[in-house]
């Protein structure tokens, strides 16, 4: 019987210096901290993309083509590396051991392959493995000369139908072109993302908050889905049409297909429209915005994500005013603004379980494996 063929974005995640860091180190006190670190890269990592396999050194998971945009991709891959950054800071912070296990930590790195194609399912001994020619060619792609051309360890690399399928711009997003060449495969186009930078960056970046005790109002709503989802509906501007009730239209700008600091929405409601800009943004824990309310004015909300059991709290926080005529009309803007809300939540609300009732888990269990390398 003839397989379907699926098209997706496959992922490879793979830790760098791994075998250096395995062979210099004690392998007992090794395998607890390679362990610890993989279940960092996989939560990071779910549930926006699927988990297909473990593969020792890296893990492959993938999203299928209407899972998933450019943006939420980006955001996914670089929340990842900072999660697996702290996590190696912390670590490093949280022990004085003086094994090799613990001091060579600060040399392991973490690079992203991502490619965008077909594959086909196939039950082997009894679980279920992706196979095809671009499942070949993602993994072929870990073993590249990235390192040696760019001098850096930390990157995500894109071929060319990732990010023409993505709707990625490479330029505007300041990644460098490269090419790789294979056996029966050919040369292949990519581009480097500099994650060692971006990270950098993450750290340096001052954060645009609205605090507790500078609010003027807040509002706080439980969604049924995990935060990558309930943000993923929350700034996705299709996503938002099907539960904003009343809003004719989003249009959105942003640099490179990506949203973040600097992309403003036009909500558009008949005649007036709404135009937010993003001032911080953190995915998938919270984002602040600048929106200018028409017939009232400038405010700027915060929206933060907090996972708990029933899926995500939404918390957002309204800046109190400066504006003397502002505080004088909120008593009466404030509880317009909570009735057009209400039934926007709702909404979302009844919609998010319909997303979660209808995805297939991912149960693809995180296993101490057999330890071995597909190279540094």
């Amino acid at each position: 019987m003839l397989r379907t063929a699926e098209r997706a974005c496959l992922v490879m995640a793979d830790v760098s210096g791994y075998t250096d860091y395995l062979t210099g180190s004690e392998l007992e006190h090794a395998q607890d901290v390679l362990a610890d670190l993989f279940e960092t890269v996989i939560g990071a990592l779910r549930p926006v993309l699927r988990l297909a396999k473990l593969e020792g050194d890296a893990a492959f998971a993938y999203a299928l083509e209407a899972k998933i945009d450019g943006s939420m991709l980006l955001d996914t891959i670089e929340r990842c590396y900072f999660a697996f950054q702290r996590r190696l800071r912390n670590i490093g912070q949280a022990t004085t051991c003086p094994c090799n296990a613990c001091m060579l930590i600060p040399n392991l790195n973490l690079k992203f392959v991502v490619h965008h194609g077909e594959f086909v399912r196939q039950r082997i001994v009894g679980r279920e493995e992706l196979a095809g020619t671009d499942v070949i060619l993602v993994h072929r792609l870990l073993k590249n000369t990235v390192g040696d051309a760019f001098g850096v360890n930390g990157y995500a690399l894109f071929t060319a139908a990732c990010v023409e399928a993505m709707g990625i711009d490479p330029a505007a997003l300041n990644m460098r072109e490269h090419r790789e060449a294979y056996e029966h495969i050919g040369k292949v186009r990519v581009y480097v993302h500099d994650l060692e930078a971006r990270w950098a960056h993450e750290r340096e970046h001052r954060r645009v908050t609205v605090e507790p005790d500078n609010v003027e109002a807040s509002y706080d709503v439980v969604l049924p889905a995990p935060t990558a989802v309930a943000w993923e509906y929350i700034t996705d501007p299709q996503k938002r049409m099907r539960w904003q009730v009343g809003t004719d239209r989003v249009d959105q700008f942003v640099a490179g297909g990506r949203r973040g600091v600097g992309t403003t929405n036009h909500c558009v409601h008949g005649h007036d429209a709404v135009v937010e800009e993003i001032l911080d943004w953190r995915p998938f824990d919270y984002f602040t915005e600048q929106s200018q309310i028409p017939h009232f004015g400038p405010m700027r909300f915060m929206w933060q994500l907090t996972s708990i059991d029933e899926g995500t709290l939404l918390q957002i926080r309204v800046e109190k005013f400066k504006n003397r005529k502002q505080r004088e009309q909120w008593p009466v803007v404030g509880p317009q603004m909570t009735a057009t809300m209400e039934p926007w939540f709702a909404r979302l609300g009844e919609i998010l379980r319909e997303e979660m009732a209808s995805r297939e888990p991912d149960t693809t269990p995180i296993e101490k494996q057999e330890l071995h390398t597909h190279g540094a």
